[in-house]
């Protein structure tokens, strides 16, 4: 997705239909990862071991340099820049959507643990 209106429509919608907001923006070479729970109304909630596995994953991607170490992780609102392609940033953005949603495996595996 690309664009502020385009952003702003997609992120109305998502607050409409009560869902959490993820989303992925070009910026300039890069690419950026955006997620919000606060857009799916406030009985959605994000347990300690969904959010240490987001906060874990972040950490490795900052760690690899894959995100710039500026990110910003929850509990609510995530923000990831400098992914380096737009299918990264795509296998990012659907992992941590299910991630928020309660199902860390698809975040652990598109950001294994090393050795």
């Amino acid at each position: 997705m690309t664009g502020g209106t385009a952003f702003d429509d997609v992120y109305r919608q998502a607050q409409a239909r009560r869902v959490v907001f993820v989303a992925i923006e070009r910026q300039g070479q890069r690419w950026t990862v955006k997620a919000d729970t606060l857009t799916a109304g406030p009985g959605h909630t994000v347990d300690a071991r969904v959010g240490d596995a987001a906060r874990d994953a972040v950490r490795r991607l900052v760690l690899d340099g894959e995100v710039r170490s500026d990110a910003y992780v929850g509990p609510v609102y995530f923000v990831l820049h400098g992914v380096q392609s737009e299918a990264r940033a795509r296998e990012i953005a659907a992992a941590l959507h299910a991630t928020l949603y309660g199902d860390p495996e698809p975040l652990i595996r598109a950001v294994p643990a090393g050795p």
